[in-house]
This record gives C-alpha cells, structure tokens and sequence, in this order.
C-alpha cells in the first residue's frame, strides 16, 4: 500500500497563508508539495517529478499523477489527472487498481463506515480480477 506522506502535514488551509507559506502568527508549521510537468511540443507530458522534503521525497520521477481537491464552497470537487506518454497499458491498469485501494482505506479512515468500505474493497478485488492484475 502507498505511504501517507501527507500524515505529519498541515493540512488545515485555515491556519496557512494563502501562499503556502507559514502564517507567522501561527506557531503551527506548513509544508509544500512540489509537481514538476515537463511537456512535449504538443503538450503531453513526457516527465512528471514530484518532491515533498517533509514526508522524505526530495525529487522523484513518476509516470503518473491524480489530485483531487475539494471545494467546501462548491460542494464539488477538482481533479487532474496527468500521465506520460511512454506510460504503459499494463502500468496504467496497476496505478488505477492501486488508487482504488488507496481511496478504499482512506474512506475507511475518514468515515468509520465498515460496510461501505468492505463494499469498496470488492469492487477492488473485481476490478483486479477482471484486469488479470491477481493470478
């Protein structure tokens, strides 16, 4: 399973300056996470890099990216989803059965809600299984 690497983070945007840099009225800490995008001519991505120094990442390549943010005011969420263009079919089925899991245990986290989760957690072993990802 992936590594929280958000866990010892503020991520209480209430008590961050709107620039991500602490409020120094606030004796909290603020932390950053940095998303390098290098494109094509076309603009597809070709590499993707990633840092978050707190969590131990200093820069690391990625062949894949979601973020999803959600807007309290809008009741809605935004996403990006980005991927390289050397990014493979296989790898790509991989990535999104292992989110599946990630949001499964997060939701767990988050909610308490057992049956649901367990519910989640089927649709996960269904999607492995009609993928061929579990032999």
């Amino acid at each position: 399973m992936q590594k929280n690497f958000l866990k010892n983070l503020n991520t209480n945007p209430k008590k961050m300056a709107n620039n991500n840099t602490p409020d120094p009225s606030n004796s909290e800490r603020a932390s950053q996470i940095k998303i390098n995008i290098q494109l094509d001519e076309n603009r597809i991505p070709e590499k993707l890099s990633w840092a978050a120094v707190e969590g131990g990442v200093e820069l690391e390549e990625a062949k894949a990216f979601m973020l999803s943010v959600w807007n309290s005011d809008e009741k809605s969420t935004k996403c990006i989803e980005l991927w390289t263009k050397d990014m493979s079919m296989d790898e790509m089925k991989i990535f999104f059965h292992q989110t599946l899991l990630s949001m499964t245990e997060t939701f767990q986290r988050a909610t308490g809600d057992e049956k649901m989760s367990a519910t989640m957690q089927d649709f996960c072993d269904y999607f492995a299984e009609k993928l061929e990802l579990k032999k």
